[in-house]
């Protein structure tokens, strides 16, 4: 073990240079070298029996030499990892361990490492892993799940038009569990604010334009994000307001929705009224919001309901129209 630990030194100083700046020469040797010969699935099985400083180095060393272009223009760390695409399920495995902490965080801190190529992102996405993100974010301990959050955040997020085909693809299982689990008001404050600053971004990115209508069309999810909107703490509000905008924002508003929005009318002006951010910087953009929210909420108007029976003459129950329009005088 402490020839193992003397090499990841040894190598540590080849990547990052010592005294003097690294050589490209022998960085792009040591990393053919590394791939060719395995070391790197050697090296990720070793990492749970290392020291915590020899852990920390062979975590940089691995991260350095996935990013290694030889001769500018390969990335043999990707062309390895293609073929052993099971490397990542070991990786990915570490959030099972809830006892060993520091070993979780090495192999979450180079697993988002493999995920910055896409081709790796599309298979953790396309795998069972993304199932079991929702739990891994609800470990008690903080740094297991906050780990868990930034890789599920890299996985959704890093590479758009992967993470759109999965988002559209997946949309009914991924939000049931996104609201049920990291919304819902069972998980802690921290998991709340981080999700629905997560679902903004999410939503509002252009390439899941298709993800966004669908999510804002739907009473359930509404429902969820008034339910956040009455939480006492002010930064869940303020990172919950920026989804809630989305449905009043929406032109097309299903009926059902604007039922739901008329009958809180009231207590949503009253909420907006005292409902502000401690950050000046944030005033102008967030006024902005804000008084479009709340005008588009004073401006929604009652539609006219229309019942009709079946053939069995029971009544249907009742659907909204169009707007009813003002009366002439």
């Amino acid at each position: 073990m402490e020839e193992l630990c003397k090499r990841i030194s040894e190598i540590k100083i080849t990547l990052f240079g010592d005294e003097a700046e690294p050589s490209q020469e022998a960085c792009s040797q040591l990393t053919q070298e590394f791939f060719k010969e395995d070391t790197f699935r050697i090296l990720i099985l070793f990492i749970p029996t290392l020291n915590l400083g020899s852990r920390i180095d062979a975590t940089h060393v691995i991260a350095n030499l996935l990013r290694q272009q030889v001769n500018k223009s390969r990335f043999v760390g990707l062309e390895y990892l293609k073929n052993n695409l099971d490397i990542v399920d070991i990786l990915l495995s570490g959030y099972e361990d809830t006892n060993a902490s520091d070993v979780t965080l090495s192999y979450g801190s180079i697993a988002r490492e493999c995920i910055r190529y896409q081709d790796v992102a599309k298979y953790v996405l396309d795998s069972q892993h993304m199932k079991k993100f929702f739990n891994y974010i609800q470990i008690p301990t903080f740094e297991i799940s906050s780990d868990a959050a930034l890789t599920f955040k890299e996985l959704v997020t890093r590479h758009k038009s992967t993470a759109a085909d999965f988002l559209a693809k997946n949309y009914e299982w991924f939000f049931q569990e996104y609201n049920s689990k990291l919304l819902d008001s069972s998980s802690n404050y921290i998991t709340k604010r981080n999700a629905a600053k997560l679902l903004a971004e999410i939503l509002l990115d252009r390439s899941n334009t298709g993800v966004m209508v669908r999510y804002v069309s739907s009473l359930d999810n509404m429902r969820v994000l008034m339910n956040l909107l009455r939480e006492s703490n002010r930064g869940i509000q303020l990172e919950t307001f920026h989804v809630f905008k989305l449905f009043v924002d929406n032109q097309n508003k299903p009926e059902d929705i604007v039922l739901v929005l008329l009958s809180n009318k009231s207590k949503l002006l009253r909420f907006f009224e005292d409902f502000n951010v401690n950050n000046k910087e944030d005033d102008e953009l967030f006024l902005a919001d804000k008084d479009r929210v709340v005008n588009e909420i004073r401006n929604l108007k009652p539609r006219k309901l229309l019942c009709r029976a079946n053939k069995h003459h029971e009544i249907i129950p009742c659907v909204l129209s169009k707007p009813v329009p003002p009366q002439q005088s």
